[in-house]
């Protein structure tokens, strides 16, 4: 019997019983699926904050308060000590190798307009984070830092505020309220990515009055070059020092910041394959099962095609190939569903499925299909022909 002849045989065994070759592929399909989809899903995540760090681009240094990139990042908030005056000893001190600084204070609050409401968030900061954060004003003007000194009640609106807000109509020269404060739109800055968008960019003494507030969420300082980055974080941390304790603050680049969350993703995807995986186990131990179960109903036709000159190669190769055939075309089906599952989740994260996502799912499904087949049909290859015909 040659291969050909055997493989569709096998093809015709399977044809045979289409619901039960389909409830036996249901186990490897849902694995395959399941190591896809959510392979792709945290592929999504590590897309969308790499994104959103290279918006702030590789030459940036970060100062936050003590202890935000290890322990409680909470409690590190409760006890934070930086004030404007560490940004004006920065801004004093600093080398000619940084290009631009910016604090920032973070608040979520509720802006109104009229009868519209919208959660969004609170950036207050200086001129000077339209250059750091590559910021396109792309209606009216960003505001000055002699608004900034005044305290002024102007406001600029990320384009989801907008959206939210306005519709499209355009908001320059429209108040809205933030809470119980007023303050006027005099810009609107371009689409950046959904971190960006919901922002409300404020004067940040504005927003110390407006709110009540003494300290600042973070510093953020830019170098002329990726390469001083290093240099500007112990420069930065001297300065600092003459005012604060190490423990105070934090400094790090968002390099640092990106590393670190990429492997923190990198550990929980393949944790999450390995969870997943558990399902192509189950699938294959299903897969046996079922085979054995059709060794013994076929133990009369294994007798027939032994006595009419198949050996026991034939008849084992034939069962192995069905088993392959279930467990491949399982992962296929879960693969293509995995597919359409990662399509949709792309309208909330750039989700995509890596090339070793494939390879490693459609490799283990042809190895399930191997190593769980491989009993039976060595069961089946072992049936003494006369004894198989006398099987009742």
């Amino acid at each position: 019997m040659h291969l050909l002849e055997t493989l569709k045989t096998a093809i015709n065994a399977l044809l045979l019983n289409k619901a039960r070759s389909f409830l036996t592929m249901l186990g490897v399909i849902i694995g395959v699926f399941s190591v896809v989809t959510l392979v792709s899903v945290v592929q999504g995540f590590q897309n969308y904050i790499t994104d959103q760090f290279s918006a702030l681009g590789s030459n940036t240094v970060i100062v936050g308060p003590g202890g935000i990139t290890t322990g409680d990042p909470s409690k590190a908030y409760s006890s934070n000590k930086l004030e404007n005056k560490h940004y004006d000893l920065l801004k004093l001190n600093s080398s000619d190798k940084v290009l631009a600084i910016a604090p920032s204070i973070r608040l979520s609050k509720d802006a109104t307009y009229k009868t519209k409401t919208y959660l969004s968030t609170i950036f207050g900061t200086t001129q000077s984070v339209v250059d750091i954060g590559a910021l396109n004003v792309d209606k009216g003007r960003f505001y000055t830092d002699a608004e900034d000194t005044a305290k002024a009640r102007v406001v600029v609106l990320g384009s989801e505020v907008v959206k939210q807000l306005f519709g499209t109509r355009s908001p320059i020269g429209e108040r809205i309220k933030v809470e119980k404060e007023t303050f006027q739109v005099i810009g609107t800055v371009a689409s950046k990515g959904s971190s960006f968008d919901d922002r409300i960019y404020m004067p940040i003494k504005t927003t110390e009055n407006a709110f009540n507030l003494t300290n600042i969420s973070s510093i953020v300082l830019k170098t002329k070059n990726a390469g001083d980055v290093d240099t500007v974080i112990k420069e930065t941390e001297l300065i600092l020092m003459k005012d604060l304790k190490k423990d105070d603050f934090t400094v790090f680049s968002s390099k640092d910041i990106l590393t670190s969350i990429n492997n923190i993703l990198s550990m929980v995807s393949v944790g999450l394959g390995a969870i997943a995986g558990i399902s192509l186990l189950v699938g294959g131990i299903g897969i046996m099962n079922i085979m054995l179960v059709s060794v013994t109903e076929r133990t009369r036709e294994i007798g027939l095609r032994k006595a009419l000159g198949a050996t026991s190669g034939n008849i084992g190769l034939q069962f192995v190939i069905e088993s392959v055939l279930l467990s491949v075309l399982g992962g296929l089906v879960g693969l293509g569903l995995g597919w359409l599952a990662t399509f949709a989740v792309q309208s909330f994260v750039r989700a995509e499925v890596p090339w070793w996502a494939i390879v490693l799912a459609l490799g283990f499904s042809l190895t399930v299909g191997v190593v769980f087949g491989t009993y039976p049909a060595v069961n089946a290859s072992k049936k003494d022909p006369i004894e198989a015909l006398r099987f009742e």
